[in-house]
């Protein structure tokens, strides 16, 4: 298919465009095969460049011959186009409808990017799983990684190479694979240093109503128990959803079958649910008319806050049983891709102060969302603006950034990164120039050959001029298991994405930038006191009568 088919009308001249807090614009609009472009002849405006993926509905109006075009885009940015002439207006609005919608992955504009910055480090290879197993190594020596899944026969949402304790061989993980939703077998999400215990992540049992049992997976869970050590299965469905499962035969651990394990059940919600929790939230952030009581009464009908609360606490469960109780934990929902992996990623931000820098945190959005099979493609195809009915757009991803921002609030110097970062991410997920997050599984990612067509969002965000604007200033490593609160007064909204386009950042950034200019002269400072007292010292070293009293 040829792009030029999409576009009835490539060019328009005499085109406003209006943008939250910036001066209005007026240029000409060209539309391309990936971008919406607006560009001005007059000095000092930015112009406009929209990937047609980040737009998640337009809207069409018209005021006598000029045609009003209303862009909602997946980060959540509304912008205006006034387009002179009807038919112009109509063929532009058909041409952004149908190229922003595009189903052929290998269409999306990833594949025709070509960067006009120099690769000093090739994302893609940058947190291969052999790299990350000679970590573990380092720590112990119980387990191995296996290639049982090589060619994605076993779990078609897995990647080739995962790690699994080293007394279990792999036809134990091939009928393991086969009592587990998805084929999602117990894998490692994490080992915990200190005390050597561990969280492994699935999909849900295959137990049926007639209650199926499996020794391989038996086996392949309890090997990771230390002798007389009871393990925790943390289920993120409520005990009622759980059962129902069964009936599509699915279902949870038996405590007859698994003696040494305690099932614990929680409630994080799924799908839908989200997807209008988002929509929700959005729309009260909008509306700028309303008052007091109807804002908080609005924010508190979208349940936003009270997803955070279920997911954080989640987290907080299973950090607390692995540091705090000395136990190994099992983490599943249904199919293992969702809340699974924002309970297993957010304990190991709470457990390992190595998450909390910027390569360990890319790191571990690789590993558990990434290579771990979260369905990007689908849950990130729709954001709050859609027209379309959702399918299995959700915005899991999204939960799991706020999450990660909350903690950063709490504990403001204990991450290497800023709030940019975060944000930087959320809208990669949504719409890119770079590959990291099309398709929704590492068979996908071979499948499309993206680390030879595309290039990874990692090799741009590490070069020094970009990462100096994603590091917080703030930072000061610290060692320790850091415990977020999660009572309701403690969870904010996240201004820097729900407000970020409803009112003017200037004073936020000027208050950033003098807080920069602070940290900057106090190092100036504490620079020229360790120089004093160097010379100091020397100077009492050079003339014994200094030191007399």
């Amino acid at each position: 298919m040829e792009f030029a088919e999409l576009i009835k009308t490539p060019r328009v001249d005499g085109v406003v465009l209006h943008r939250p807090f910036m001066p209005t614009v007026e240029g000409t609009l060209c539309l391309t095969g990936h971008h919406l472009i607006l560009s001005s002849r007059q000095d000092n405006t930015e112009e406009l460049w929209l990937l047609h993926s980040n737009i998640d509905s337009i809207e069409k109006r018209f005021v006598g011959s000029v045609g009003n075009i209303i862009v909602k885009c997946k980060d959540l940015r509304v912008i205006q186009l006034d387009i002179p002439g009807m038919d112009e207006c109509l063929n532009i609005a058909s041409s952004i409808e149908a190229l922003s919608t595009l189903d052929s992955v290998s269409l999306m504009y990833p594949f025709f990017y070509r960067p006009m910055f120099e690769v000093i480090e090739d994302g893609w290879n940058s947190f291969l799983p052999r790299d990350a197993f000679k970590d573990l190594e380092s720590m112990t020596d119980e387990w191995r990684l296996s290639e049982v899944n090589k060619d994605f026969t076993v779990c078609s949402s897995y990647p080739p190479l995962v790690a699994v304790p080293k007394s279990i061989d792999d036809d134990t993980l091939r009928k393991a694979a086969t009592f587990r939703h998805g084929g999602r077998f117990p894998v490692l999400s994490y080992y915990h240093k200190k005390n050597g215990m561990v969280m492994m992540r699935a999909g849900q049992p295959l137990t049926g109503t007639n209650g199926r049992r499996c020794k391989e997976d038996e086996k392949l869970i309890n090997a990771t128990l230390r002798p007389g050590k009871r393990g925790y299965v943390i289920d993120t469905r409520t005990i009622n959803v759980a059962q129902q499962a069964k009936a599509r035969g699915g279902g949870f651990e038996s405590e007859g079958n698994y003696p040494q394990w305690r099932r614990i059940h929680k409630a994080i919600e799924r799908y839908n649910v989200l997807q209008e929790s988002l929509i929700k939230l959005v729309e009260a952030c909008s509306d700028q008319s309303h008052s007091m009581d109807r804002w908080l009464s609005k924010l508190e009908a979208s349940n936003w806050q009270t997803h955070i609360k279920e997911i954080l606490t989640t987290a907080c469960l299973a950090a607390q049983c692995i540091d705090r109780e000395g136990a190994s934990v099992l983490v599943h929902g249904t199919e293992g891709t969702d809340s699974t992996l924002q309970v297993t990623s957010l304990a190991q931000i709470i457990l390992d102060p190595a998450c909390r820098t910027i390569k360990g945190f890319q790191s571990l959005v690789e590993r558990e969302w990434l290579q771990a099979g979260h369905h990007f493609q689908q849950r990130c195809a729709q954001s709050a603006y859609s027209n379309s009915k959702p399918r299995q757009e959700a915005p899991v991803f999204l939960l799991f950034l706020d999450c990660v921002w909350q903690i950063l609030r709490q504990f403001p110097c204990s991450f290497e990164f800023n709030e940019s970062f975060l944000v930087l991410l959320f809208e990669h997920a949504y719409a890119s120039q770079f590959g990291t997050f099309l398709g929704s599984c590492a068979a996908d990612r071979a499948r499309l050959s993206l680390p030879e067509k595309t290039v990874s969002l990692w090799s741009w965000a590490n070069r020094p001029q970009e990462l100096e604007h994603l590091t917080n200033p703030l930072y000061e490593a610290n060692s320790l298991v850091i415990w977020p609160s999660v009572a309701p007064q403690s969870l904010l909204l996240w201004e820097g994405v729900f407000l970020r386009w409803n009112r003017s950042s200037k004073c936020l950034d000027e208050a950033y930038d003098e807080m920069v200019h602070i940290i900057e002269y106090n190092k100036e400072l504490q620079n020229k006191v360790n120089s004093l007292r160097r010379q100091l010292a020397q100077l009492e070293t050079d003339d014994p009568l200094l030191n007399t009293p």
